[in-house]
């Protein structure tokens, strides 16, 4: 096949950036169930009536159909699906006869948007979500576990310093209405592109698409200024002089996430009253994460509390979720050489041939290490022994081993020790069992909380 140019925003790592994508969701599936979450999987594709409920997503959905395909096609009204947490609801619905309540899931695949591809932003990509739902009532506190749980995710990976930054779309609704907004979706849709279009053209938005004063878009502005790394907010908040019952209910609740969280996970959530999150389901706390140093690449991990999202007409299922930025992170981690791979190749050992004759030899030293667990290859070809060992150098597979019927060798390439060693009870040293990643030595962060999950 003829070279083709690249699709821009199809991200394909070369082997070691694939090994790096392992280790954060092999990190990720070992946190969440130590938390209490199941994993599941869903369908690739939606109907597009249920994908397009909710939230500014519908310029962004890949429609599925066949090449040939007519309008009365039964796939037109197909899309891929943008996100995990609508195709979760759905199979909440479904399923919620066979589900305990409340029920704590975790799910790691691909989702497809129509972007612009730029800085940190793909078209196809993976995400790693956890949720979890009620049958008609939801216990607040999980708002709590999602911030912890995505806190020691993120201590756990080889990574700079996250913070977590919540809000609360109660206090957020409660202040506008309070400042004459009648429609807060507006104002929340404004304040979410803060941080693009610059508090001018914010406030600009605010009066002239949200309806407000201009008074009233000068105190909205104010409280998205407010970022405080304790419950210390309700202070400020209240200095601005608005009131409202469900401003106050939601000031109580996101002062209850970052308390309770940084209980936990000390130093881990601020309170910061510009997220507002553009999707349209969420109801309570919302949650968006800046890695320190790269904040122009935005979120790697979002979500909130959603309560009308999965509904069955008799039946409501309110929920929280949080959604790690897989790839969005990766690229981040490999694009700024964050990270190194010990190899990227999962082999520990190469068998070394000694000649054709006696590869049958070589095949069954294989086995027996596989059998046990180690992670090997037999050489490609009966060559010189130094060059053999130059193909496994060049792999990054650091022992070679060398078969012998006066008893077999392995030799740590590294370092040049050869000792005597047999297949049934050699093991490789801890740390050359699998390929490993780690921060760059000059990344200074603490590698404790990484090395508690290894």
């Amino acid at each position: 096949m003829a070279r083709t140019a690249r699709l821009s925003g199809f991200p394909e790592w070369l082997p070691s950036g694939h090994v790096v994508q392992a280790s954060v969701e092999d990190t990720a599936r070992r946190v969440f169930e130590l938390h209490g979450f199941a994993g599941i999987e869903t369908r690739a594709v939606e109907p597009l009536d249920q994908m397009l409920r909710k939230g500014e997503i519908d310029k962004e959905v890949y429609v599925l159909r066949r090449l040939h395909a007519d309008e009365r096609d039964a796939d037109s009204g197909l899309g891929l699906h943008f996100d995990l947490t609508v195709p979760f609801a759905r199979y909440v619905v479904e399923h919620a006869g066979q589900l305990e309540f409340p029920f704590k899931r975790y799910q790691i695949q691909k989702v497809w948007r129509g972007e612009r591809p730029q800085d940190g932003r793909f078209r196809e990509f993976t995400q790693a979500d956890i949720d979890v739902v009620g049958r008609d009532h939801l216990p607040f506190h999980y708002e709590v576990e999602m911030a912890v749980t995505m806190a020691t995710l993120l201590a756990a990976l080889p990574i700079p310093p996250a913070v977590i930054q919540v809000n609360n779309r109660k206090l957020a609704e409660g202040f506008y209405r309070a400042v004459g907004a009648n429609e807060p979706e507006s104002v929340l849709r404004a304040i979410d592109k803060l941080d693009k279009i610059g508090p001018e053209a914010t406030h600009r938005l605010l009066v002239e698409q949200a309806g407000l004063s201009s008074q009233a878009a000068d105190l909205c502005l104010d409280l998205a200024g407010i970022r405080t790394a304790d419950s210390s907010f309700a202070e400020q908040v209240s200095a601005l002089g608005v009131t409202g019952e469900l401003l106050d209910e939601g000031i109580r609740e996101l002062a209850a996430v970052v308390d309770g969280a940084n209980a936990e996970r000390p130093g881990s959530v601020v309170a910061d009253l510009r997220i507002a999150r553009g999707l349209d389901y969420y109801t309570g706390t919302v949650y968006e994460t800046q890695l320190i140093g790269f904040e122009s690449v935005g979120s790697i991990a979002s979500g909130g509390r959603y309560d009308s999202l999965a509904t069955d007409g008799r039946q409501t299922y309110p929920g929280v979720g949080i959604s790690l930025g897989v790839t969005r992170l990766v690229s981040i981690l490999l694009g700024n050489d964050l990270v190194e791979v010990s190899r990227p190749v999962p082999s520990a050992v190469l068998v070394a041939v000694l000649d054709e004759v006696s590869r049958e030899r070589s095949q069954r030293v294989a086995a027996a290490l596989r059998s046990r667990g180690i992670a090997c290859e037999v050489a490609p070809s009966a060559d010189k022994l130094g060059k053999q060992i130059k193909y496994a150098d060049k792999r990054g597979v650091p022992f070679v081993w060398f078969p012998d019927v006066d008893g077999d060798s392995v030799k740590d390439i590294r370092t040049g020790e050869q000792t005597p060693a047999e297949a049934n009870t050699w093991d490789p040293p801890e740390d050359d069992r699998a390929p490993q990643v780690r921060s760059r030595p000059d990344d200074h962060r603490s590698t404790t909380d990484q090395e508690a999950l290894s």
